[in-house]
């Protein structure tokens, strides 16, 4: 790193920890798919006797909401108000995520509760050898949901709800599970909407439904999602991310890589690689809900777009060194990491 981008780095954290200080209750619009995230752990010590697999003897068991719900959470963490816009099942997983979010001072008068429809829920295996592992591995991941599409009205009233909040609202973010919520037209009323209102649009957008995403003011991909795009076009994946900026009208790309870092792509500049500065890797879960929180946040309090993807690369540093995904990025938590980060900076300058 050069002693330019050591400066704008060092300058970058200083005006991040001054902003989790300062975060008031400034209000995001949050529209997108929820689901629950259910855990199991335990220990597989043996094979079933009839087929080649693990037999996994559970130990513990835990749940919390995922997806647009996580990023609520997250958002409400960081000190700010959230309107949020959803739609659930009407089962017990469904309660479970709104009796979580009312327990975090979330309001719930905008999640719809669709009857007769299940609440798509994660649930996820994980277990190690018993007195020779510690560190426990996921075995096994089963998705249980609805089969039938959302009806058009409940995303059309969904919509109709969240824009009534944009004009007060400091940033819009749209997380799309592809699960019915979030549909064409909707997200393009949303944005033009944020747009007219001068706050910037995040979204998380399903590769197959960019569309959904044209004119947002920075969109998030995994690293792997951003090569399988370029592959697609045919260009590296600098070239795609100039290609895809320029068809989809968005100002900015983050791809987030894991322990690989993350890249921060612009119209007319130079793409910006954050490295991983995570001191352990553990886990992956909720990295797209904690980037899209931080975004929102720095995005919302006028930061710059650097800015806001150093946070968010902050917060996936803070992902991969949790326990596990149901672990939430807070202020705290957040506003440490990044004291760390920049005495780290100041002792290297040594």
């Amino acid at each position: 790193m050069d002693d330019d981008s050591e400066t704008l780095r060092q300058d970058s954290l200083a005006r991040l920890i001054s902003l989790l200080e300062s975060i008031d209750g400034s209000k995001v619009t949050l529209i997108g798919d929820t689901m629950l995230d259910r855990y199991h752990h335990g220990f597989a010590n043996n094979l079933n006797s009839t087929a080649p697999v693990p037999v996994l003897k559970i130990i513990d068991s835990d749940e919390s909401p995922g997806a647009s719900a996580h990023i609520a959470i997250g958002l409400t963490s960081f000190g700010m108000d959230v309107s949020f816009h959803t739609a659930v099942g009407d089962d017990a997983e469904a309660s479970s995520i709104t009796t979580s979010l009312k327990s975090k001072d979330i309001r719930i008068e905008n999640i719809i509760r669709v009857k007769d429809r299940p609440t798509l829920t994660k649930i996820r295996f994980f277990a190690s050898r018993e007195s020779l592992l510690d560190r426990r591995q996921i075995l096994l991941q089963a998705d249980r949901g609805p089969n039938e599409t959302l009806d058009e009205s409940i995303a059309s009233s969904l919509t109709d709800s969240a824009l009534t909040n944009i004009p007060d609202s400091c940033a819009l973010v749209i997380s799309d599970y592809d699960k019915g919520v979030v549909t064409k037209d909707g997200a393009q009323i949303l944005i033009e909407a944020a747009k007219n209102s001068g706050i910037p649009a995040i979204v998380d957008p399903k590769l197959t439904g960019l569309e959904k995403s044209r004119g947002a003011t920075v969109v998030i991909f995994e690293k792997r999602g951003m090569s399988l795009l370029a592959r697609r076009i045919g260009l590296s994946d600098d070239d795609a991310a100039k290609y895809l900026l320029d068809e989809y009208s968005w100002q900015g790309i983050l791809v987030l890589g894991g322990i690989h870092g993350m890249y921060l792509h612009q119209n007319d500049q130079d793409s910006v690689f954050m490295p991983c500065m995570a001191p352990t890797a553990e886990q992956q879960i909720g990295m797209h809900d904690a980037a899209a929180a931080s975004l929102a946040a720095a995005l919302g309090s006028g930061l710059s777009l650097y800015d806001a993807a150093l946070l968010a690369s902050a917060a996936c540093d803070c992902v991969l060194s949790a326990t596990s995904g149901r672990d939430y990025i807070d202020r705290a938590t957040l506003g440490l990491w990044l004291d760390e980060l920049s005495w780290q900076m100041r002792i290297s300058d040594r």
